[in-house]
């Protein structure tokens, strides 16, 4: 945390202000009608509250950004933020967080989410999946097109993080506001505050992680109601259909398949749509930069990815241990013992929360008997299963397999392989979630005894 310096003052950065305007305190008083003597006793200190007329006079006339008012705001009175946001509200106020490296992938992701986004009558949509495939990225990046191609502020609520924005305390307008706005939808009091603020004008509000909050879905429910062009989009781990409001399955990245692989040649073929291969690429290359990108390299590069399904965090962690291991050993690792790789060389910090693998493990461990049975049938058949092959292994109707199948699709723990016309969908269960299943604890008795309880 940075709070060992003070905020500016209202006289430093009244200051600041005006010689970015290129303005002496002449011209500023000429422009803006407040006196030369008003002015130097403010950069002076000497008045610590002046009328809020006088500043929004004085910014007027230097032209100052939403964000540089509320800074003034800020520093004669705290405690006006909500007034002062309600006043300003807009895009230089919500912005969604930067992203800090490009989206590899994910392009028809991305335009069906900022699609149904823009759409009038998609106002609560879910990203779901498995930790660590990417739903915070898309979300991001979806988030980043509505604020820059379209002008929808976007307020970004980090559900997971229970610490506070660095630049609160420094008076920063953006982390203000989204301090302000996550104290209001993870406290639930004063919601009444947070409508006033959005009012009628258009909204996307980001709640990342809403799975640590769920308490949180009536007073959103009741705010789509007030608020008539909100938008909230949420990603979770755990599917939860909350009223009118449309889940988002998200799955790992495309990874080579078995025929890619078997294929010749290899090598650069393998990069071309499978985007997992190519985001693994780019970090290996920040990480062993003496890896040239050759045959051996990518093909070596192409099984891992297949080997941990494309899930993109498990890629960039498993490509950090590039720095102990050769490609091949990487391999051998994935293959055989894959959760060992997910938490990558580097330890996560103090009170990060818990780890990939942990979150992984978790995603499987917590399901219930009946559906953990199921997982283990699934996971003990040929691949590609199909709906047929699953129903017969399980000894149920074809329809009652194929709902169960589902609820398992959705949370991302098996996969839909790609199939030419007429052929029978298939499916395989992921390598990670098997890995996650062999180190379970044995609980195989109590997953029969209540997977054919009702």
């Amino acid at each position: 945390m940075m709070n060992s310096q003070p905020a500016p003052g209202l006289d430093v950065l009244l200051q600041n202000a005006r010689k970015r305007a290129g303005l002496t305190q002449e011209q500023l008083a000429g422009l803006s009608t407040v006196s030369v003597r008003a002015i130097r006793d403010l950069e002076l200190g000497r008045v610590q509250h002046p009328r809020r007329e006088t500043l929004k006079l004085l910014a007027n006339a230097m032209r100052l950004s939403d964000a540089r008012r509320v800074e003034l705001e800020l520093a004669v009175d705290a405690k006006a933020a909500g007034r002062v946001f309600q006043d300003i509200y807009g895009t230089g106020l919500a912005t969604p967080p930067p992203p800090l490296r490009p989206l590899i992938g994910r392009r028809a992701e991305l335009d069906a989410l900022t699609a149904r986004l823009r759409a009038d009558h998609e106002r609560l949509l879910t990203l779901v999946g498995l930790p660590g495939v990417g739903k915070s990225r898309l979300a991001q990046e979806a988030a980043g097109v509505m604020h820059a191609q379209y002008g929808v502020p976007v307020l970004w609520v980090d559900l997971g993080d229970d610490a506070e924005p660095v630049d609160t305390a420094h008076g920063n307008p953006q982390a203000t506001v989204t301090g302000w706005v996550k104290a209001l939808v993870r406290d639930g009091e004063e919601f009444e505050e947070l409508a006033a603020l959005i009012g009628s004008k258009a909204t996307l509000i980001v709640l990342d992680g809403h799975d640590a909050s769920p308490s949180v879905t009536p007073r959103l429910l009741s705010l789509l109601r007030v608020c008539e062009r909100l938008k909230i989009l949420t990603t979770t781990d755990r599917p939860v259909q909350l009223p009118g409001g449309r889940l988002l399955p998200l799955a790992p990245l495309a990874a080579p398949t078995a025929a890619d692989l078997a294929a010749e040649p290899l090598g650069g073929s393998l990069v071309a749509d499978r985007h997992a291969v190519e985001l693994t690429l780019s970090h290996v290359s920040y990480m062993r930069p003496d890896f040239l990108p050759t045959d051996s390299v990518v093909t070596t590069v192409a099984h891992i990815c297949r080997a941990l399904d494309g899930m993109p965090q498990a890629l960039e962690a498993a490509a950090s241990w590039l720095l102990l291991y050769s490609p091949q050993q990487l391999l051998d690792i994935a293959r055989t013992t894959p959760l060992v790789l997910l938490d990558g060389v580097t330890p996560a910090a103090p009170g990060s929360g818990p780890t990939l693998g942990e979150r992984l493990t978790e995603a499987v461990t917590g399901l219930d008997p009946r559906a953990a049975a199921l997982l283990r049938t699934l996971a003990e058949l040929e691949d590609p299963w199909t709906m047929d092959g699953a129903a017969r292994a399980r000894g149920t109707s074809l329809a009652q397999t194929a709902r169960d199948v589902h609820g398992l699709l959705v949370r991302g723990l098996i996969r839909r392989l790609p199939a030419t016309a007429g052929d029978p969908v298939g499916f395989t269960v992921l390598n990670l979630v098997r890995a996650a299943l062999d180190a379970r604890p044995a609980t195989r008795a109590a997953e029969l005894a209540g997977a054919f309880a009702d």
